[in-house]
């Protein structure tokens, strides 16, 4: 498998280009607006064909370019039936998409957000904003849920081989990856938590919202493709 992990400095957000070699075949995960062309290059100058983009969420802090990618390439965009409806396929936990010789496994992590879903390939899980770098997405807004999102971890996410490696949708750290062995011995608001003791840390965050969250969800329940009169 290929595998290349891309940042956006603006909102901190991982995006995902996998492909299989032998087919040419490729998938992105949580691509954003900003930053379509240059995801658009990098398909093109490694001589590869998008036939999939994948929402691991609604996002509240920055708006996807799946629509606009679909359009460009003729790709269809998957994610969670729980959330954004204009997705051309609808994923419900288990389900298994085919890129070339790769299977991508659909393990539905709601807690972050309804329609949270993380991706399993070869080894590798895209976590989007259910599970973290030695943390954990916020559960404040948006269907959020703690005591979900604890059950999400530690019972599908924590249940795989400790060997597989954990890409987030976020850092704000300088992380990059990290894997479910760390995360369940090292992970601060995990690690040794029962569910009551992590729901009452999720309580006490008191962030602030998302700078761009009243843009960003309708503009994504839309596949990115943003509502008259968004000024985006």
């Amino acid at each position: 498998m290929f595998l290349r992990q891309l940042f956006d400095a603006e909102t901190s957000t991982y995006t995902y280009l996998l492909a299989d070699p032998e087919t040419g075949e490729a998938a992105l995960i949580d691509p954003v607006r900003e930053l379509r062309h240059r995801d658009l290059a990098l398909l093109r100058e490694l001589g590869l064909r998008l036939v999939l983009v994948l929402e691991t969420h609604v996002h509240a802090d920055h708006v996807t370019s799946a629509a606009a990618l679909c359009d460009e390439t003729g790709a269809t965009c998957a994610a969670s039936c729980d959330g954004a409806k204009c997705a051309g396929i609808c994923l419900r936990d288990g389900d298994v998409l085919r890129l070339g010789s790769l299977e991508i496994r659909a393990i539905a992590t709601p807690g972050h957000t309804l329609d949270s879903m993380s991706f399993l390939v070869d080894g590798n899980v895209f976590t989007g904003d259910a599970l973290l770098v030695r943390g954990t997405g916020r559960t404040d807004f948006q269907s959020g849920d703690a005591g979900a999102l604890y059950d999400s971890i530690t019972r599908r996410l924590f249940e795989l081989p400790e060997a597989t490696l954990v890409w987030p949708g976020h850092d704000y750290r300088g992380h990059t990856v990290s894997s479910i062995r760390e995360e369940k011995r090292f992970n601060p608001r995990l690690a040794g938590k029962t569910r009551e003791e992590f729901v009452q840390i999720m309580s006490q965050l008191a962030l602030a919202p998302p700078k761009r969250i009243a843009i960003a969800v309708p503009a994504n329940l839309a596949c990115g493709r943003a509502p008259v009169g968004a000024g985006i």
